[in-house]
């Protein structure tokens, strides 16, 4: 059994852990809003251009000038897989949601004899992903998230790291993979296509295509795609960071929540333990007291 100096000690311990896990929430919380509120913000944006953008693809359809970001290679050999984590752990299953999606990713396209690339945004995604696909991760990014949130320069980086490679043929398809905010305590792990770009399904199209207005557009279908899409690109991007770190935040700020009611119980059983085994003590030396009392 635990001496009341250890049992002491103990519950200092979880104290001191109770002060930092609850001012760690609170600087999650202060984070979250300005987070969720850039994300939210940027939705309409990234939805409105994607619709559009699919409009002018199925108008162009596979059209011999059809941009090579909208037709494709022709090929799906090679898959690009851009991974968005955070840098830093202690956010509950935020990060492990990521690398698993991705890592199950890349085995299955493995197994169907494609050659998989890695571009890792994110510490905690690249040190978890280096053990298996270590040789296939071709850029990383870290230190993304500065004091003032995330600004539109980093996306543009990552942005034009995919469409050099994508120049060059290093790649057939290019899927991005990140968080998507719900609320503090849900966060969906959600898989894009980037490249080729892939429009509302054919359905939808349809539907838009019947109740919306024929629009002609000066210049051509084909050079507004051929400027808009290496735009998308990044815009898609900047959009999957807001959601990765509106998510992040969240999900520390959930985590730190159960860590620190976590913590109140432990101080709780603890300080239980420690009145007990006082009681047992202090009782002990008061029989003894009295025993040698009667012995003389």
């Amino acid at each position: 059994m635990a001496s009341l100096k250890d049992l002491r000690s103990r519950i200092a311990s979880v104290k001191s852990t109770r002060k930092i896990t609850s001012a760690m929430k609170m600087v999650a919380a202060s984070k979250l809003r300005r987070a969720q509120d850039a994300a939210e913000a940027a939705r309409p944006y990234a939805e409105r251009m994607g619709t559009m953008l699919g409009r002018l693809a199925t108008a162009v359809g596979s059209n011999e000038g059809a941009p090579k970001l909208l037709a494709g290679t022709g090929k799906d050999n090679v898959h690009l897989l851009v991974v968005f984590t955070a840098d830093r752990g202690l956010c509950g299953g935020f990060n492990a949601s990521i690398v698993k999606a991705t890592r199950l990713k890349a085995k299955a396209l493995v197994a169907e004899g494609k050659t998989v690339k890695l571009i890792c945004v994110g510490r905690k995604g690249a040190d978890a992903l280096k053990r298996e696909f270590g040789d296939n991760i071709v850029a990383r990014y870290t230190g993304i998230e500065g004091k003032k949130g995330i600004d539109f320069s980093s996306a543009s980086d990552v942005g034009d790291k995919v469409l050099a490679l994508y120049e060059e043929g290093e790649f057939d398809v290019c899927t991005i993979f990140y968080n998507k905010f719900v609320s503090a305590i849900s966060q969906v792990a959600t898989a894009q296509q980037l490249i080729p770009f892939v429009g509302e399904e054919a359905a939808e199209q349809e539907e838009a295509a019947a109740t919306s207005a024929v629009y002609d557009y000066e210049p051509s279908e084909e050079a507004i795609l051929a400027d808009l899409l290496p735009r998308n690109v990044g815009v898609q991007i900047f959009g999957a960071m807001l959601e990765s770190s509106a998510s992040e935040h969240g999900a520390r700020m959930s985590a730190m929540d159960n860590a620190t009611r976590n913590a109140g119980d432990m101080i709780d059983r603890l300080s239980i333990q420690y009145n007990r085994s006082r009681q047992a003590q202090i009782t002990n030396e008061l029989i003894e007291i009295i025993s040698g009392a009667e012995a003389l």
